[in-house]
């Protein structure tokens, strides 16, 4: 494709002689304006590779031309070439600050020309190649780091089946309290980033269950005491399976293993830490997930009615959980139903 000449001065002669110049270019198409607005226009609605601009016109100067020209999108490295007289320095220093990148000067010379103007766009073509080259080397990169978003995606779905084939909680719960979660993170002025983070480890927050006895886990009754140490056990055990981990997911999932089950009061386990010492991530796990677990049937308990789980979730708010998250939980309660009819139970 011919690379494309924009020129633009006032004086009928030279737009003729400078016209007549880039035709003895390789491959160029000159663009010839004596208004320097319709010039302007011109490369609003085309990308030149060279504008060759007069600053002695009338309404719009070669200086505001340039400025102008530097405000549209995708022509801030666009080459300018612009035409003064001898004794125009400062004019030339304010030309730089505004964005021209060479100069000619009157009268012009025709060996001048020919040379800048040529260097001028053999350079503009390097540019545009190494951006190709960029844009091409950018997308190769984000078609490489999807799949491997998609593979670490797949690998959380399996760690997270691997506990949930042991423990009588199910799939659409996992999907439920790690929507729950992105929904309370959204509230808290979370960015997206962290928002996918969280429903992507989220599910990961019981994973450490595979490590616990089936006679503990799937016992129908109350756990006793010593039961219920060994069942604490699973915060730990989540946390050492999934840390030292490279990927960021498996690192919040392993934070996130650790500490759902810390209070906001400092009751919790494994740890007894309390208020903002528990991982952010940790105390919007903890509303999402025990919300959900009390208003889904399991084989060893009924379901709770919600205004009972709601009830449950203002009553434990600055003691079991952070008050912001609980919150932000009921602020998005739209949100959160609408969630509970895209994830209902299987029968």
């Amino acid at each position: 494709m011919a690379q494309q000449v924009l020129i633009v001065d006032d004086t009928e002669i030279n737009l003729i002689l400078f016209g007549a110049l880039v035709k003895k270019l390789d491959d160029c198409e000159s663009h010839c304006f004596a208004d320097a607005r319709a010039g302007l226009a011109w490369a609003q609605d085309n990308l030149p590779d060279l504008v060759i601009v007069d600053y002695m016109m009338p309404e719009l100067d070669g200086l505001e031309f340039i400025r102008r020209l530097r405000e549209i999108p995708g022509r801030e490295s666009t080459p300018v070439l612009m035409i003064t007289a001898n004794d125009q320095k400062q004019i030339r220093y304010r030309a730089l600050d505004t964005g021209a990148n060479d100069f000619l000067t009157k009268p012009v010379d025709k060996v001048e020309f020919l040379a800048r103007a040529r260097n001028m766009l053999t350079l503009n073509d390097a540019r545009k190649k190494v951006a190709n080259q960029a844009a091409w080397l950018a997308e190769e990169v984000r078609k490489a780091t999807h799949e491997i978003v998609e593979r670490e995606r797949e690998t959380v779905i399996r760690l997270s089946r691997a506990a949930e084939f042991r423990d009588p909680e199910t799939g659409a719960h996992i999907l439920r309290m790690a929507h729950f979660s992105q929904i309370i993170a959204r509230e808290l002025g979370l960015s997206e980033a962290d928002q996918y983070l969280l429903l992507e480890a989220a599910p990961m927050h019981d994973i450490g269950k595979v490590g616990i006895a089936d006679r503990i886990l799937l016992k129908p009754g109350r756990l006793d005491a010593d039961e219920f140490e060994i069942m604490k056990r699973h915060a730990t055990i989540g946390h050492d399976l999934l840390n030292g981990s490279l990927s960021r997911v498996l690192q919040a999932g392993a934070e996130i293993a650790l500490g759902h089950h810390e209070k906001f009061d400092g009751s919790g386990y494994p740890q007894g830490i309390q208020g903002e010492n528990i991982p952010l991530f940790c105390r919007i796990v903890a509303v999402a997930d025990v919300f959900d677990a009390l208003t889904s049937e399991r084989p060893y308990k009924k379901a709770w009615e919600v205004e009972a789980a709601v009830d449950y979730l203002h009553a434990g708010s600055g003691s079991h959980f952070d008050p912001a998250c609980v919150k932000a939980f009921f602020d998005a309660w739209d949100d959160i139903v609408a969630v509970r009819e895209r994830f209902k139970e299987e029968l």
